[in-house]
């Protein structure tokens, strides 16, 4: 029984413009093809990452290396930082760079996401990938992190579910899976 008092519910337009109706910008039930094998391209993608970060810093220590000669060894204190510097550099310019996705996440027809289809940014890259980093350091918590994605319907790790992020496959894979 309703009083005169008591508050009406708001009126919602019909035109899908209502925020509580679009919640998120990729559906895994309305869209299952932006989600179809990213849990696995995503692991070989970020073994790919791993591989071309070692180039990378091999390439910086040899610079750093022969920089030190004509330093008298002073650029050879950037050895300690050398792997967190250029992982740093790696992750913000590529995975914040205007593809949203590594090079390895490029091989394998992948790229990160806001939750509310925005491209990524450097800092939120960077914060993410230090999120997983870190966690890496304790088994247990890692094995929490990734677990959570084989119960997410959008295949998120629970660092993704916390930063708002989510990985979908590429336009160019999408059109490939939908043929």
């Amino acid at each position: 029984m309703t009083t005169a008092s008591s508050p009406r519910p708001p009126i919602l337009p019909l035109d899908g413009s209502d925020p509580r109706q679009d919640r998120f910008a990729f559906d895994p039930v309305t869209q299952p093809w932006l989600f179809d094998g990213v849990r696995t391209r995503r692991i070989l993608a970020f073994f790919l990452d791993l591989f071309v970060l070692a180039v990378f810093v091999t390439i910086a220590a040899v610079v750093i290396g022969i920089l030190g000669l004509p330093t008298l060894g002073l650029a050879w204190f950037l050895y300690p930082i050398l792997l967190p510097l250029v992982a740093i550099a790696y992750i913000g310019l590529t995975l914040g760079g205007p593809k949203s996705a590594t090079p390895g996440m490029q091989a394998m027809g992948i790229e990160m996401r806001l939750w509310h289809g925005a491209p990524m940014y450097g800092l939120l890259a960077i914060v993410h990938a230090l999120f997983f980093y870190f966690s890496a350091g304790t088994g247990l918590l890692l094995m929490i992190i990734l677990g959570a994605s084989l119960f997410s319907s959008t295949k998120r790790c629970l660092h993704d579910v916390i930063l708002g992020t989510v990985v979908i496959n590429s336009p160019r894979r999408v059109s490939m899976l939908r043929g």
